[in-house]
């Protein structure tokens, strides 16, 4: 309307002018240039551009009608995915460190050279075992000349006894008698334990991690280790949790552990919660009992634990890379409706919840059964037919 409008004012003007100089209507742009009259400039310039609006409003009214009636007019080729609701599960991700508590050094009770060793590294000790044994230097002789004494103290001791039961003798001689033999006894006791420290032996069963200390070093307790002893059979992982999940992440919480480096992720469960939160990072500390497995899980291997903080038996779920973004920050949707036989694109702003991997859940905007555009997407303007492909 407002181009007919405009038309009809061009037409009036060049009217106008047609009265009052007579004959410009029938120039021609050469005859105009040649002479260099520049109300005919005007008045010719003027008819050439309303000539020009209406030829192009001609075009585009054949161009909109020539696209209805052609059969054979390209659409843009898209794939549609069909929503169905679906079990969504949310994770949080935190990561920990495998741990063992039986993972020490095991370090010699007596000191002296080291005389043997009788294990390498990767050997299964049984709790007991022996792993070494240290020069006792004489001590072993000392016990055997201490028990001669011992037999001595003892022999005296059971004579005084019977004679005093006879009351023959004094008291005196008899606890005399009594306490030689039972102190000879505790010092050969004692010279026995310290011979027992010799030998090195596990305190637990576990496996040789490495061994320390070779033989023939002077070794010494508290300051020498020996060998390093680790028990695989008791192992968890530890984390710190920050304290935005305290009521998510509780005790026999089910948990997926995924191990990186082994690419391989097992069930467990959580067994301890600390009931202390770490005021430097806000965090409290888990640990997960691991069980019993063939993986090559070793301590200070980095695991990953997957909480699950989320669930929605019955959600709608889209691929994140069909979530496009308005100037306002809207996000949407294509959603293909059947309009009379042509499949049509409407523009849908959906609202999004959480996300898993490369899906979003959508909370607003669509529902069971819609049928979106997948595939060609980025292609597709709002309410434009689309031709769907298999």
């Amino acid at each position: 309307m407002k181009t007919r409008i405009k038309l009809s004012s061009i037409t009036l003007l060049l009217l106008t002018i047609s009265a009052c100089g007579g004959g410009e209507e029938n120039l021609d742009v050469d005859t105009v240039l040649a002479s260099k009259d520049f109300a005919q400039i005007e008045v010719l310039t003027t008819k050439l551009n309303a000539e020009k609006l209406a030829i192009e409003e001609d075009i585009n009214r054949l161009m909109e009608l020539a696209g209805q009636l052609d059969s054979n007019k390209k659409l843009p080729l898209i794939t549609a995915l069909s929503l169905n609701p679906q079990k969504f599960q949310h994770y949080v991700e935190i990561q920990g460190d495998v741990m063992t508590d039986q993972n020490i050094l095991v370090f010699p009770e007596y000191q002296g050279i080291l005389k043997k060793v009788n294990v390498k590294m990767g050997d299964r000790l049984q709790s007991g075992q022996t792993i070494g044994l240290i020069d006792d230097g004489g001590l072993k002789e000392s016990i055997d000349a201490q028990k001669s004494r011992v037999d001595l103290a003892k022999t005296t001791f059971e004579r005084r006894e019977r004679l005093w039961k006879k009351d023959i003798g004094s008291e005196i001689q008899y606890l005399a008698a009594k306490s030689d033999y039972e102190s000879a006894q505790k010092s050969m006791e004692n010279m026995q334990a310290q011979l027992a420290k010799a030998a090195i032996t596990a305190p637990y069963s576990g496996i040789v991690d490495e061994v320390l200390t070779d033989e023939g070093q002077l070794v010494a307790p508290g300051q020498t280790p020996i060998v390093r002893l680790v028990n695989l059979d008791e192992m968890y992982v530890e984390a710190d949790v920050p304290e935005s999940y305290l009521a998510t992440v509780t005790q026999n919480k089910t948990v997926i552990v995924h191990f990186p480096v082994l690419d391989t992720s097992i069930e467990a469960s959580v067994n301890k919660t600390s009931n202390y939160i770490n005021p430097d990072n806000r965090t409290f500390r888990i640990e997960v009992e691991l069980p019993e497995t063939n993986l090559a899980v070793k301590p200070n291997l980095m695991a990953k634990l997957k909480v699950n903080d989320y669930t929605n038996e019955k959600s709608i779920l889209i691929p994140q890379n069909l979530i496009s973004e308005n100037a306002s920050g809207d996000q949407y949707v294509y959603v293909i409706s059947n309009d009379g036989g042509k499949m049509i694109a409407h523009k849908t702003i959906i609202s999004t919840g959480l996300q898993q991997n490369d899906y979003v859940e959508v909370t607003r905007g669509l529902k069971e059964g819609d049928l979106i555009v997948e595939e060609g997407a980025r292609t597709v303007k709002d309410g434009q037919e689309v031709k769907i492909i298999k």
